[in-house]
């Protein structure tokens, strides 16, 4: 039997998480597959003395890898596994300043984005004219955040100068960025899958209170027909980040759309239920065309 392996977090176990797993080892087994959950946590690679790299997953085909652990997805990949999304797509979804950067000059709009200073010693104060610039530059509210994270942490509402600098002393030491606020989606934006770089369904988020539109933080989602320009920014985004399957946050401008973040591991859950679409079966469907696609040599 074919053997499929999805790996997961060694530490953090969310619900949504091992839901998704779950659900995408249900259709690998619908279409013949033997699949693994692996949780991500018993050294599944290593370099040994004399510099080759071993692997514990021998007689997997593929992997979904709904982790975000860049080291253990790199060694997989120098073996030959092939990881879905891929390593570099990952890593480049993860961080959130540099899937801007791979998205800049693109096409692509996007709200105004400062990169943030990193400072390397925690006593420093972070520059009063650097954040006279950031005021300046996006104006209030503006938006601060974490390069890293998930389901809407670490990321902020500025108001004024003062919560700023207080915001920007907090992520001074990890990267993060800030970026201008887009006043007619808060608490609203609209999510749109996409899988294989077509896109596959959309809702629309919104949230009562809260600026941010997450499902974690109780949205809800409402499906819609996304406008084709929408549409077409998700799969451009997915083209150009190398995704095979990733969720797309877009916001809802005044005077048109703006891509906010893409989720290379994105929950479709939530997705799932408003729009009716197994977002599991497409991309598992998916996932094994390209599988039988290399065993043929195309």
């Amino acid at each position: 039997m074919r053997k499929a392996a999805i790996i997961v977090n060694a530490y953090r176990r969310p619900v949504n998480v091992l839901q998704q797993a779950e659900r995408l080892k249900t259709e690998l087994e619908k279409v013949g597959f033997s699949a693994e959950i692996i949780t991500n946590r018993y050294f599944l690679c290593s370099i040994r003395d004399d510099g080759t790299v071993f692997d514990k997953l021998d007689g997997y085909e593929f992997c979904i890898y709904l982790d975000k652990d860049k080291y253990t997805a790199d060694l997989l990949e120098k073996q030959g596994l092939r990881l879905f999304n891929r390593a570099e797509a990952i890593e480049k979804c993860d961080d959130k300043m540099t899937t801007h950067i791979a998205l800049s000059n693109a096409g692509i709009p996007m709200p105004k984005t400062l990169p943030g200073l990193l400072c390397y010693t925690p006593d420093e104060k972070v520059p009063e004219e650097s954040l006279r610039i950031v005021a300046e530059e996006l104006g209030f509210p503006l938006i601060a955040k974490a390069s890293y994270g998930s389901m809407g942490n670490e990321v902020f509402l500025v108001n004024d100068f003062g919560s700023l600098r207080t915001r920007a002393e907090e992520l001074k030491c990890k990267p993060h960025l800030f970026q201008r606020f887009i006043a007619s989606s808060r608490g609203r934006d609209i999510r749109l899958s996409v899988i294989g770089g077509k896109f596959v369904a959309a809702m629309e988020r919104r949230s009562t209170s809260d600026f941010r539109s997450n499902i974690e933080r109780g949205a809800v989602g409402v499906a819609i027909d996304p406008p084709s320009e929408v549409a077409a920014m998700a799969e451009k985004a997915a083209k150009i980040l190398g995704l095979d399957y990733c969720g797309v946050d877009v916001l809802i401008g005044d005077e048109g759309y703006y891509l906010c973040e893409v989720n290379s591991n994105a929950f479709f859950k939530g997705l799932e239920a408003a729009t009716g679409v197994n977002i599991a079966e497409k991309y598992v469907r998916y996932i094994v065309s390209v599988a039988d696609g290399a065993k043929r040599g195309l």
